[in-house]
């Protein structure tokens, strides 16, 4: 008895504490090069999440121009394979993801594949998200001769988009799309320069719309409530932060943004006090339930004291995160009530449930009809008659309860079999 009512107590504190998806402090590693390292990318999150009352712990391996096969033998392992990493930023060389698709499936995608089952392997609540860059501001000079769709902006960074996209599905992974953002500026902001003098690398405006979208994306809030400004004009801190909110926070689903949280569902069948759950949730590791009587346990099936309604609530959980969900449920009294009189009876006759009791007192009562799953199937006001039929042509064959209430109050309950 003692180990049940510990476990239920260490639940019910996890319930207290872990509430929501949406998470106060994470454990981040950054693996990438300068596109992190300008400005210290990492630093600027590290400020909106100050700002905020968030917390981020993190580190990270940027070497300037280091390609993602380059992480796979290099001091990133080492990092990954530390642990605790709620998540594991990958980003690739810049370019390296837009080259002809023959070459990433051999340079890039393995190499991603590879840092995922470390991640994996070792992060028992880690996963990892992909830092989704941009195309160079007008296109890439280097390849364009040889691959003629990286000779553009737009062609480079629907590449890269692509790319990124399809690593994130083979690796079950999520996306912080600083591309789309980034291009929803250029298209609608064009005064808002995003680049530094490279035309690669970000300017400060460039680096703070990448931090407000890592910050969206991993602690799931709406950017505009940011107040840490870095030093660009006030006008465009505000419309970096309103178009983040539009294109990522609003959007959260499209990058696979909670995917990986737990959810918590349910169903359920009742026979008579009794409720037996067939929980459904996904991605969850524990469970509690709440019945709505004042009890609470981690056992699927209850048996309830009396019937009524009750809401059921069942919370999942995992890593310190949690979801609830909750159902309704009327639980119908298996037991027969005291007759109104020595006479009373209800008994089902062919079509119709016959109603016999020649000393109703005068006026109307309720009859309600319920099934087994306590929802109510017929209800009608009766007059207080001798002798009345009741038809029930309209119900199924089954177990039935029908009961006679007046004043609110329910005076009989009897069971029949249709």
């Amino acid at each position: 008895m003692k180990k049940i009512f510990f476990a239920i107590a260490f639940f019910a504190t996890q319930f207290c504490n872990a509430q929501s998806s949406i998470p106060k402090k994470l454990r981040v590693l950054y693996i990438g090069n300068s596109y992190i390292g300008v400005n210290n990318l990492p630093l600027l999150i590290e400020n909106i999440c100050t700002n905020m009352g968030d917390t981020i712990i993190y580190d990270s391996n940027i070497p300037g121009g280091t390609t993602i096969a380059q992480h796979t033998s290099n001091a990133s392992v080492t990092k990954i394979m530390q642990g605790t990493w709620d998540k594991v930023i990958t980003q690739c060389q810049s370019q390296e993801p837009s080259f002809p698709i023959g070459q990433v499936q051999t340079s890039v995608f393995p190499f991603a594949k590879k840092l995922d089952s470390i991640v994996h392997a070792t992060n028992t609540c880690g996963h990892t998200m992909y830092y989704m860059t941009w195309g160079r501001k007008n296109g890439d000079a280097s390849n364009c001769a040889s691959y003629p769709p990286l000779c553009t902006y737009v062609g480079m960074d629907s590449l890269l988009r692509l790319r990124y996209t399809m690593m994130a599905d083979s690796n079950n992974a999520e996306i912080s799309p600083v591309s789309i953002l980034w291009r929803y500026l250029r298209d609608n902001y064009a005064g808002i320069e995003l680049y530094n003098a490279d035309e690669s690398h970000p300017s400060l405006a460039g680096s703070f719309a990448a931090a407000c979208c890592f910050y969206s994306v991993l602690f799931k809030k709406d950017p505009t409530l940011i107040t840490y400004n870095p030093g660009i004009l006030a006008s465009d801190a505000t419309t970096i932060k309103n178009a983040c909110k539009q294109i990522v926070f609003n959007n959260l689903s499209n990058y696979y943004i909670g995917k990986f949280d737990a959810k918590a569902n349910f169903t359920y069948t009742l026979n008579g006090l009794q409720i037996n759950t067939n929980n459904t949730s996904t991605n969850a590791t524990t469970y509690l339930w709440f019945w709505g009587d004042g009890n609470s346990s981690t056992n699927a099936t209850h048996n309830y004291a009396n019937g009524g309604t009750y809401t059921v609530k069942l919370v999942a959980y995992k890593c310190g995160q949690s979801d609830t969900t909750t159902k309704s449920v009327i639980v119908a009294s298996t037991n027969i009530a005291k007759p109104i009189t020595k006479n009373y009876s209800m008994y089902l006759q062919q079509n119709n449930l016959v109603i016999s009791n020649p000393n109703f007192a005068v006026g109307s009562f309720n009859l309600k009809i319920i099934n087994v799953n306590g929802s109510i199937l017929l209800q009608k006001e009766l007059q207080a008659l001798e002798k009345q039929n009741v038809d029930v042509s309209v119900l199924n064959n089954g177990i039935y309860f029908a009961q006679i209430i007046k004043n609110n109050k329910i005076l009989a309950t009897q069971k029949f079999i249709k």
